[in-house]
């Protein structure tokens, strides 16, 4: 006979007997499900993700950059020279230019000279701006940072074509002597941002860490300060690459460092403006593809900074969400633990 039970007492439960159910819930019920996953379209959609912001650009760099890179094996031997600025017609797909030479010939091998000498001039540029840039910010002493930017910020408060009209007058015309000025033109500024850049890594407890462990200047200079700011470096490149291509079409256009002939699409917009109500395609076309080159090249790289920027702001909201959900809930905590 079972011992009485005092009023209000639990029945006991027996043995592989199932938990009771809290009230409005069923035992069988199956546990809530997961939340699925995040597909990998739906995670990709942030701010500046995908493509599709680089489609205009592409658009643009396609014709002048195939021309560019493969015009000149297809522009053939030259044939003989016909009537100055003829239309359209009698061998001539695009009419003739000032000398009477093939439009269309010269429009394949006028890109090549324009995006090689910009593209040389931006690397000459760093070339020089880095050790530059480096060596302010790492000295630490105020003489050498004088020593180094001072002469750079007399030549950078020169206007730029002054510098190129200035310095062009003593050298030989030619794609080298072009290389060299937009690169001399485009050196304090690049140096202004290698040394900012540098300075703001060089202030990182992580660098007094590895000077108090004795090691060299070169190596924290080379070996994590400039690689630490090479995204900043290349962002900085796209736009100097832009300005570089601005100063090649207009140094060309005013015949600086280039010969007179020479099979330039900025030569061409300047040497064929005097026959343009004749026969227009000699300007039209080269100043189309300098026109495409310069803002495609421009809105590539706006695209790839704004995707840049779009990814590290998603980053920034996943890590927020993410200390939110592992803070533990007080409210919570204590209406668990009440009785």
């Amino acid at each position: 006979m079972s011992a009485a039970r005092p009023p209000g007492a639990r029945p006991e439960a027996s043995p592989g007997a199932q938990p009771e159910a809290l009230p409005g819930t069923s035992a069988d019920a199956p546990p809530p499900a997961a939340a699925p996953p995040r597909s990998g379209a739906s995670a990709a959609r942030v701010p500046g993700a995908g493509w599709r912001p680089f489609l205009p650009a592409v658009a643009l760099l396609a014709v002048p950059l195939l021309l560019a890179l493969f015009g000149p094996l297809f522009a053939g031997p030259p044939g003989p020279r016909g009537v100055a600025f003829q239309p359209p017609g009698d061998g001539h797909w695009l009419g003739t230019d000032f000398t009477g030479r093939d439009v269309w010939r010269e429009v394949l091998l006028g890109g090549r000279t324009v995006v090689l000498v910009a593209a040389c001039a931006v690397g000459v540029a760093y070339a020089a701006a880095l050790p530059v840039g480096l060596a302010a910010a790492l000295t630490g002493r105020r003489r050498v940072e004088d020593a180094l930017l001072r002469p750079l910020d007399v030549l950078m408060a020169i206007p730029s074509l002054l510098v190129l009209l200035l310095v062009s007058a003593r050298l030989t015309p030619g794609p080298a002597a072009l290389v060299f000025l937009v690169a001399l033109v485009n050196v304090p500024d690049v140096a202004r941002v290698v040394r900012g850049a540098a300075a703001e890594i060089a202030a990182r407890p992580v660098v007094e860490a590895m000077r108090l462990q004795g090691e060299s200047r070169w190596r924290i200079a080379v070996g994590y300060v400039a690689r630490s700011m090479l995204r900043t470096v290349a962002a900085d490149a796209g736009t100097r690459l832009t300005g570089a291509l601005y100063l090649v079409a207009t140094a060309s256009f005013l015949g600086v460092g280039v010969a007179p002939d020479a099979s330039d699409w900025a030569v061409m917009v300047d040497r064929n403006r005097t026959g343009m109500l004749i026969q227009p395609w000699g300007v039209v076309v080269p100043a189309l593809l300098v026109t495409a080159l310069t803002v495609g090249v421009n809105l590539f790289f706006d695209a790839a900074l704004h995707r840049r920027a779009g990814r590290a702001a998603a980053g920034t909201r996943a890590t927020g969400s993410a200390a939110r959900r592992g803070r533990p809930d007080r409210k919570g905590r204590g209406e668990a633990g009440t009785p």
